[in-house]
């Protein structure tokens, strides 16, 4: 399946329960779209959140940001990677 990662702007001062509790409310509904987050990361000085999933789309992807209340700003397929 397709990877993403998708990026949120805006987010300063996020701590690191506020992104646990944004990435659970992912988890609660990405069934429903055939997405699966993997992880996610954050950076709480500049306000960069990042969230790597598997999706069928990015349209997916998004679907389940918006219905868990924090759409993203960028959303970006990752055709390549390594472990």
């Amino acid at each position: 399946m397709p990877q993403f990662m998708d990026v949120h702007h805006g987010m300063n001062g996020l701590t690191a329960g506020q992104l646990k509790e944004a990435h659970e409310a992912d988890l609660a509904v990405e069934k429903d779209e055939g997405v699966h987050f993997e992880r996610a990361w954050a950076d709480p000085a500049s306000g960069e959140v990042y969230c790597l999933s598997e999706a069928p789309s990015a349209e997916a992807v998004q679907r389940v940001h918006e219905r868990a209340g924090h759409p993203a700003d960028e959303i970006h397929a990752v055709p390549l990677s390594i472990w």
